[in-house]
């Protein structure tokens, strides 16, 4: 085994991101990626020092040949034993990643266009123009709405299925194969651009959703009922498109940090989220349920969207208080 490999699994043992090891070495993530993928070698002091920090010898770290040690902190590393990758399983965790990613996106799509078809047909001053009373318009538009739910829930459904079989790669402590860790950062790398691209995009379309409403209010004035529908279903479709964006570039993404053990799946992270688990289908299941209560009540689609960005900074702080306390309790 090379430097570049006894770096990764030791990491890996301890339970360490990239991050978290380079703040301890005092380096980038950038040099302890190049370790790992064996572009560059660290100096001396470095090699020491990592030495210390695993509890291994010196001459383990720089001697191909030498047998692997139990390091003298992994003992207590978390998650005990990890689950060997191999190249078959990355390659198959990726693809059906991908393909997940487009279906979770596609569903919030369409959860959060949901509400146009009933803001654009109850919102009609004259529904004999279409043949329609208000009954029927009602009628028509709620069904649309719950035809798009029930697809998104489809999508959602169907996404779960297919990456339940790979959901020990989120939940264990995994040990990938030599090859495993080069294919995955070299994947990473040809992403990073699309990433940014659809990432970017994404914050400024919801940054810049309320454009319309604006607009509208310059062109035509409040009174104007029509203009502010449609620029209420055009915030709601800027926001859907901004979302889908965000959602589907950081799901490929995590896939890659998630076979990587790094970020928020870092063996630590792990530990933190099954604690986490049974909460956040709680709460999401009670905001859901909040949103459609509030929505039919006041009948303001346009202004109940806002439930959702509160939710997810909600979401976060809950998480971040959650994990602060269990810290300390540790």
């Amino acid at each position: 085994m090379i430097l570049a490999d006894k770096i990764i699994d030791l990491r890996k043992k301890n339970g360490w991101s990239q991050e978290e090891l380079a703040e301890k070495l005092d380096v980038s993530r950038q040099a302890i990626s190049k370790w790992e993928s064996a572009q560059s070698v660290p100096d001396l002091s470095r090699v020491i020092r990592m030495a210390e920090l695993f509890g291994v010898s010196t001459d383990y770290l720089l001697k191909d040949d030498m047998d692997a040690p139990v390091p003298a902190e992994s003992a207590s590393a978390p998650g005990g034993d990890a689950r060997p990758v191999t190249m078959e399983d990355a390659n198959a965790f990726l693809a059906v990643r991908e393909e997940n990613a487009k279906r979770v996106s596609l569903g919030v799509l369409l959860c959060i266009l949901c509400p146009i078809p009933v803001l654009l047909l109850l919102a009609m001053e004259k529904y004999a123009a279409l043949g329609l009373n208000e009954a029927q318009a009602a009628a028509i538009s709620c069904s649309l709405l719950f035809l798009m739910i029930g697809a998104a829930v489809a999508l959602f459904v169907i996404s779960g299925i297919r990456g339940r079989r790979f959901a020990w790669l989120r939940e264990e402590p995994i040990d990938t194969l030599y090859g495993v860790d080069g294919m995955v950062k070299e994947r990473r790398e040809r992403f990073h651009p699309s990433f940014a691209l659809q990432l970017t995009l994404g914050i400024v379309l919801c940054v810049l959703c309320v454009l319309p409403i604006f607009v509208a209010l310059f062109a035509f004035g409040e009174d104007a009922e029509a203009p502010m529908v449609a620029a209420s279903a055009a915030l709601l479709a800027m926001i859907g498109v901004g979302v889908m964006l965000i959602v589907r570039s950081a799901m490929v993404m995590g896939g890659f940090k998630t076979l990587l053990e790094e970020g928020g799946y870092s063996r630590a992270e792990k530990e933190q989220s099954k604690a986490f688990g049974p909460f956040a289908g709680i709460y999401w299941l009670a905001v859901t349920a909040i949103f459609l209560l509030v929505s039919f009540l006041t009948r303001r689609w346009d202004v109940s969207w806002i439930i959702w960005p509160v939710a997810a900074i909600g979401y976060a702080i809950a998480f971040g208080v959650i994990r602060t306390l269990r810290k300390k309790e540790q």
